[in-house]
């Protein structure tokens, strides 16, 4: 290796070492915080405990907040992931007749500013005489994440034989026994890693959240609410909760993927 080979190599090895500091130092540093007290509006570095987690726990509100973001994640994966094996089947399998409009809707609401995908929402359910509720939030997030399972879906199915199908059929076995039996299972890989990465941006969502939420309300509303009062060790360990739960389902999102690509190759 020559001397500008090295230099390269090192100030990659630097603004590498920087871009990741500054995206995840913010992070730890709010864990840290989680453990420590405030004494007269101070940190107090000798007060080290977990007694903010338990304030955590024993907030009757957050407790709530936290069942809805769960609740609302666990309908909106299932309510999509549902749609999404209905409509990328029908693609693989039958006409494709207006595929690139299907696909232009489930895209759009994903990749427009979320503000917008909000608003036009909310004028929708106003239009149609629906209250804010949790259910107009769940219906909020299948918009949303009905893009990432749908796509994932849809590349599985896409390289999936045809053969399979019609040799299925050749057999015997109707369109739902192929679907259970030949489709379905060479889809789960797929699935489970959509689901988990699906759930992990509705259990994060906020914006859309905002403008379709009613008289309950979720986990990362519950702490935007609590953060304009002031930071507390409390918001800290709530802080430190959503993203540890949102670095899991997203590791297990990505260690699922990696098998599955591990497996075709």
């Amino acid at each position: 290796m020559t001397l500008l080979e090295r230099i390269t190599v090192t100030l990659l090895w630097i603004v590498g070492g920087i871009t990741f500091a500054v995206l995840y130092a913010p992070a730890i540093i709010v864990i840290l915080l989680s453990f420590i007290g405030i004494k007269d509006r101070k940190l107090d570095w000798s007060d080290y405990s977990l007694k903010w987690y338990g304030e955590v726990a024993s907030n009757s509100q957050l407790i709530e907040a936290l069942t809805n973001s769960l609740m609302v994640g666990v309908c909106a994966v299932v309510i999509a992931s549902a749609i999404s094996l209905g409509l990328a089947y029908y693609m693989k399998t039958g006409a494709r007749r207006g595929q690139s409009y299907v696909e232009f809707v489930i895209f759009l609401p994903f990749v427009l500013p979320a503000i917008i995908t909000g608003i036009s929402l909310l004028i929708a359910f106003r239009q149609i005489g629906i209250d804010r509720s949790l259910i107009t939030v769940t219906a909020g997030h299948v918009v949303l994440i009905l893009a990432v399972i749908y796509r994932m879906v849809s590349i599985r199915l896409d390289a999936l034989e045809n053969s399979q199908i019609e040799a299925s059929r050749d057999l015997g076995a109707n369109g739902w026994e192929t679907f259970v039996y030949v489709v379905f299972p060479q889809l789960r890989s797929a699935l489970v890693t959509s689901s988990l990465l699906a759930f992990a941006l509705s259990f994060d969502e906020t914006l859309v959240t905002f403008f379709l939420v009613g008289g309950e309300t979720t986990l990362p509303m519950r702490l935007w609410a609590m953060m304009r009062t002031g930071f507390t060790p409390e918001i800290n360990a709530l802080v430190s909760v959503v993203l540890c739960v949102t670095f899991l389902f997203a590791t297990l999102g990505a260690m699922s993927l990696r098998k599955s690509i591990e497996r075709k190759s």
